[in-house]
């Protein structure tokens, strides 16, 4: 469980009120909209959310958790566990009809049990019409059937994180756009000693984010329009020979990397070049270890380069709220979900966490902080040029276990440590997937 001390959370909130008065606005007309929902009389709230990887997310979002329970007199208490762990969690508390009246979970988990959760269409459509509507992508995720059944919070975004010098020495004024010369470019920084690395091991972020660019990159793709598989493909087996070069250029140890590794070997000097969120360049600025801290001044964000297929294909890691049919009070719960998202907590929480979530609400590409430092400003659109890893096909039961087994993370890997051929890890692959999408 989290706590915050009173002289840390007076500080917070200070910097909170700042931040509040510096936001973009929402719209003559959202200041008249009034929070919806009134919770339970006596009300205690149980929330669970991953576990942070920028300190200034946490402080600030336990700030406003704060703020919400001396304004509507509901106790909250918030748990915060690891990435991988939020996700079996959340689908034994749906199992047994128990456990966090409010989970914030990974992608479509929600679509894995949909049945067992509160209808959120009023708090969707509130938020959708008071900050200038949902993204593309964030209505795919939170709806199932016409109907919200989890509010989306955003998607720790992925670019190119990368040492600007290293880059430059081998050979590289700028970062490349394609995918040819990003592999010419891992090329190079091996051959400088300043490898590159990826997870390559089951990271609900790093690894999906990374892999799932790739295999779309080159045309492969888990499914078709109809859901079918298709992953056993030309196009996929033409990613996976591709991978097979780039890891070539890795740095050893990759393929048991999980979310935690890549932001260590990045800031320890063992690799100049990783997938992430804006964590790493985050962690360089605030640390207390000069060498660490110099790091910054070097960190450029690149967009992920375009394949063959002559179009960005980005995931990125995306987060939405669930609430829980057996809560005791739902509207408390409501009301918590629905605060979060509003104005005055969420622009302030995004500058404090230096935009590591980026907004699934249009509204909010106006805030300060994609802006005040460039470095930030490759995030901005992640959410809005996101492509949902159910492509080319439908999010639903399959689809979120097929994500949940890592089945692209894993021929991704298989191919490209040699474990098994490009076609073998596919036909792998392909079999696996079949068994969630069964004809």
């Amino acid at each position: 469980m989290t706590n915050i001390k009173r002289r840390d959370f007076l500080k917070i909130s200070a910097g909170v009120a700042a931040g509040a008065a510096v936001g973009g606005a929402a719209g003559p007309a959202a200041a008249q909209q009034q929070m919806p929902f009134k919770p339970e009389k006596g009300a205690k709230l149980r929330v669970l959310r991953w576990k942070r990887f920028v300190q200034g997310d946490e402080d600030a979002f336990m700030a406003h958790v704060k703020r919400f329970s001396d304004k509507y007199g509901v106790e909250v208490r918030v748990d915060n566990e690891g990435w991988e762990d939020v996700r079996p969690k959340a689908a034994v508390a749906a199992n047994v009809g128990s456990g966090p009246d409010v989970i914030y979970g990974w992608f479509d988990d929600p679509h894995q049990y949909p049945d067992k959760l509160v209808d959120v269409t009023d708090i969707g459509n509130y938020l959708g019409a008071k900050y200038g509507g949902w993204y593309p992508v964030a209505e795919t995720y939170g709806k199932r059937d016409g109907r919200w059944i989890a509010v989306p919070l955003g998607a720790a975004g992925a670019t190119f994180v990368h040492r600007i010098s290293h880059v430059e020495a081998a050979g590289f004024k700028q970062f490349p756009k394609d995918t040819a010369g990003f592999l010419e470019l891992c090329k190079a920084l091996k051959a400088k000693g300043t490898p590159a690395g990826f997870a390559l091991g089951n990271a609900v972020g790093d690894g999906n984010s990374w892999t799932h660019w790739l295999v779309w990159a080159f045309g492969g793709k888990l499914v078709d329009e109809k859901n079918n598989v298709v992953i056993n493909s030309p196009e996929t087996i033409a990613a996976l020979e591709y991978a097979k070069q780039l890891y070539d250029t890795f740095v050893p140890g990759t393929l048991s990397w999980l979310d935690p590794n890549n932001n260590k070997a990045f800031l320890d000097g063992q690799i100049s070049l990783t997938n992430n969120g804006i964590s790493i360049y985050y962690a360089s600025k605030t640390s207390n270890d000069d060498k660490v801290k110099a790091l910054a001044a070097d960190i450029g964000h690149a967009n992920y380069p375009v394949g063959p297929v002559g179009r960005p294909t980005e995931l990125h890691l995306f987060t939405q709220a669930m609430i829980f049919k057996y809560t005791k009070a739902p509207q408390a719960a409501k009301a918590f979900v629905t605060f979060m998202m509003e104005k005055e907590q969420y622009e302030p929480w995004q500058q404090a966490a230096i935009g590591y979530i980026t907004q699934p609400l249009r509204a909010y590409e106006s805030n300060p902080v994609w802006t005040s430092d460039p470095k930030h400003t490759p995030y901005r659109d992640v959410v809005k040029n996101m492509t949902p890893h159910s492509y080319a096909g439908k999010l639903g039961y399959a689809s979120a276990g097929a994500m949940a087994d890592f089945i692209i993370v894993n021929m991704v890997a298989e191919a490209a440590s040699g474990a098994r051929t490009p076609k073998e890890a596919a036909e792998r692959a392909q079999k696996r997937a079949e068994r969630y999408y069964k004809v």
